[in-house]
């Protein structure tokens, strides 16, 4: 076996399955960041030094359609203009190792924007005239507490009682189910029978199923359970992929989309590094997911699937061979082969905010690409910071933004521009570049 290494863009292509780029999103909404737009100041105590920062509410646009309100959970990670937003489990951000988490939840359910009456606010706060900026600051302020267990104080007194009485008075509450997502979003089998099941998890009251794009060619539709057509589906929903008896080999999506308000505490990660954001508030926004099924009357016939896995500090990529051969790939320049009927889980050690670009290669010209930045722990201490904010927006910008008022009424990002995700190489040293090798019997057609 021979090291691989692997750099950015470094992807095969030939053959019959062609590489993709697929961040690794099981479904819900896809944003982009528009920037600080309802915030006030807050003083943040970091290694003996006092740093002023903006705190409050930031703002997204939704893919198709819909804005999100949300807060940073990452105060020393600061935001990048424009920044792509996916919808993220917890276990795969800092929440997932973060006791205080659903403390966090409880914050947001019990203070502004779910929160709209300020006035009633104030007095079951106890604190002094809530604006909406110092309202927003002051709910900021303490999840920073917990969620960086960060040593922060609104600057205005009404805001800082505002914190303290959230903060003294939060509860753990659950995480929020996912507006949308698959389980699994990847299936593979023989042609002539029903590929799946593929179980909808969803928030939203019914979403709508897209059947392949080329099914009235292909012949392949998507079914339930018992082999009936479906054109929706409700949360907990089994899909199917019902492919022809003698269809040529190949390979087919579909699509899941409905219209719903994003449970509020739902985490949404960057694509390229900048700072976690949990949700605050939404107005009806689109969410969306995708699967696919691979086919053929013989031989290998793998599904891959990839996520994060923070426990582990890499990408859990799961290869799941349906065929009646053996399915062998690389990966990092290492060999695997997957039985007929197994499947295994390959945990790739990516390090922590570090961007990853790697491929998977089989034969036939088989090849698939993941990418995405490892983003599973809040940044922790910037190091020294300046006594005030530099007049313009600088590298480091704690609570994503600079202070210019002007930035945000025009819902601009005062953050640095992006920063591309250079993807790192990651070298195999000898054998032990995999860590976390499990096996398991994947389900039957019948299940």
């Amino acid at each position: 076996m021979v090291s691989g290494l692997l750099a950015a863009g470094a992807i095969a292509s030939a053959g019959p399955v062609a590489a993709e780029d697929i961040p690794q999103h099981q479904g819900g909404a896809t944003a982009t960041l528009d920037g600080l737009t309802t915030f006030d100041r807050a003083v943040l105590h970091d290694g003996g030094r006092r740093h002023e920062l903006p705190a409050g509410l930031f703002e997204m646009t939704v893919d198709g359609g819909g804005r999100l309100k949300t807060y940073c959970v990452d105060i020393h990670n600061p935001t990048q203009a424009q920044a792509r937003y996916l919808e993220t489990p917890w276990e795969q951000t800092s929440l997932g190792h973060n006791g205080d988490a659903g403390k966090i939840r409880w914050i947001l359910e019990h203070s502004y924007p779910q929160v709209d009456d300020l006035v009633a606010l104030a007095e079951r706060a106890g604190t002094g005239l809530l604006s909406e900026r110092t309202a927003a600051a002051g709910t900021q302020v303490a999840i920073w507490r917990y969620s960086d267990e960060a040593e922060v104080e609104a600057l205005d007194p009404a805001a800082e009682q505002l914190a303290d009485w959230l903060e003294e008075n939060a509860e753990h509450v659950e995480e929020p189910r996912a507006s949308l997502s698959l389980e699994p979003n990847a299936v593979s089998g023989k042609a002539g029978g029903r590929l799946g099941p593929i179980t909808v998890r969803t928030d939203a009251d019914r979403v709508t199923v897209a059947p392949p794009a080329d099914s009235a060619a292909s012949g392949v539709i998507v079914t339930d359970q018992a082999g009936s057509p479906l054109t929706t589906a409700v949360d907990g929903s089994m899909l199917y992929f019902d492919v022809p008896d003698g269809a040529t080999g190949g390979s087919a999506a579909l699509s899941l989309q409905a219209t719903t308000n994003v449970p509020v505490g739902r985490a949404f990660s960057g694509v390229t590094k900048s700072q976690t954001q949990i949700l605050a508030g939404s107005s009806r926004s689109t969410v969306s997911a995708t699967a696919t099924a691979t086919w053929a009357d013989r031989g290998p016939i793998p599904a891959i699937t990839a996520k994060k896995n923070c426990a582990a500090g890499g990408i859990d990529i799961t290869a799941t061979n349906r065929g009646d051969e053996q399915f062998t790939f690389r990966l990092q320049g290492l060999k695997h082969a997957i039985a007929p009927g197994e499947s295994r889980t390959v945990t790739v050690p990516v390090p922590e905010d570090q961007a990853y670009d790697f491929a998977i290669t089989g034969p036939g010209g088989f090849s698939k690409s993941f990418k995405g930045v490892l983003d599973c722990k809040t940044t922790g201490s910037a190091g020294p910071l300046p006594d005030q904010p530099a007049p313009q927006p600088s590298a480091f910008s704690a609570g994503g933004t600079g202070i210019d008022d002007n930035l945000a009424a025009t819902g601009a990002s005062g953050a640095t521009p992006v920063i591309v995700g250079t993807a790192i190489a990651l070298v195999v040293v000898g054998g032990a570049v995999v860590l976390f090798v499990h096996r398991r019997k994947a389900p039957s057609e019948e299940d």
